[in-house]
């Protein structure tokens, strides 16, 4: 299942069942799980650590060295879970020293020319449309979908099932179960559509929705919000998330839109 014009070096690991098309180069220090097809003309560099039953369609660079200047040859790796599709000439970099490796999770799809930067973590379920541009170190948590040829900044946070429209410039964090929209990019209100399909009851649903109200259409300042949603509300997963994102955000949140 090993093309006869593929170049892997012997020191690779390659599973069982593991397609790969020709004229693709696989480096040393590199572990492939098996049943992962791999298509033509890709490269994957060392450090690279791949799942089970991924799919790599041509011209992809796994594995890359870090675009930082910073960068001096250290060990570092790219973690990619199973079932995840890298679509055509998406570039993965690997870690630096910050986090020591890249990592995409489990049932993700990367679409055509995404660009994940050094030291960035995806979670599981996340979708990047085509064109998506990240910079280094930005965290995205399960579920989320972000829209084609939208730009994220440096250390930017985005939280689980948050969905954010195509052509964003994303410079600040987008909380949990939100949709996010206009420019500058803004709360437009929450992933609803994207909440049921996953299975989330009406009753979590509209308690997300009270709550987000705190934070974006009542006038209060982040931190008067969210000591107003811990006494109004009573403690849960959700809300807990919700409370947690901001507290912890760096950046500071997006903006509610002013109409």
């Amino acid at each position: 299942m090993i093309h006869q014009y593929t170049s892997i070096h012997p020191e690779a690991k390659i599973a069982e069942n593991v397609t790969i098309g020709p004229f693709t180069t696989i480096e040393s220090d590199v572990e492939i799980g098996e049943g992962t097809w791999i298509g033509s003309n890709v490269t994957i560099m060392e450090g690279a650590r791949i799942g089970k039953n991924c799919k790599i369609f041509p011209g992809a660079v796994v594995s890359g060295i870090p675009q930082d200047l910073k960068f001096a040859g250290e060990k570092t790796f790219t973690k990619i879970g199973d079932n995840t599709t890298i679509r055509e000439c998406v570039t993965i970099s690997r870690g630096t020293t910050d986090r020591n490796e890249t990592v995409i999770g489990s049932n993700c799809l990367l679409m055509a020319y995404v660009h994940i930067a050094h030291d960035c973590i995806l979670g599981d379920h996340c979708i990047m449309a085509n064109s998506v541009q990240m910079a280094g170190h930005v965290v995205i948590e399960d579920w989320a979908i972000i829209g084609g040829a939208s730009a994220i900044h440096q250390f930017v946070k985005i939280g689980a099932h948050a969905m954010v429209s195509g052509g964003s410039l994303v410079r600040k964090d987008v909380p949990p179960f939100v949709q996010a929209a206009r420019d500058p990019l803004s709360f437009s209100g929450i992933n609803a559509v994207g909440l049921r399909r996953r299975g989330f009851q009406m009753e979590e649903i509209n308690q997300i929705q009270d709550a987000y109200r705190y934070l974006f259409q009542k006038g209060y300042n982040n931190a008067d919000a969210i000591s107003k949603i811990k006494d109004d509300f009573k403690s849960s997963k959700n809300i807990d998330h919700i409370v947690h994102f901001v507290e912890s955000s760096n950046r500071g949140i997006i903006k509610g839109y002013d109409r």
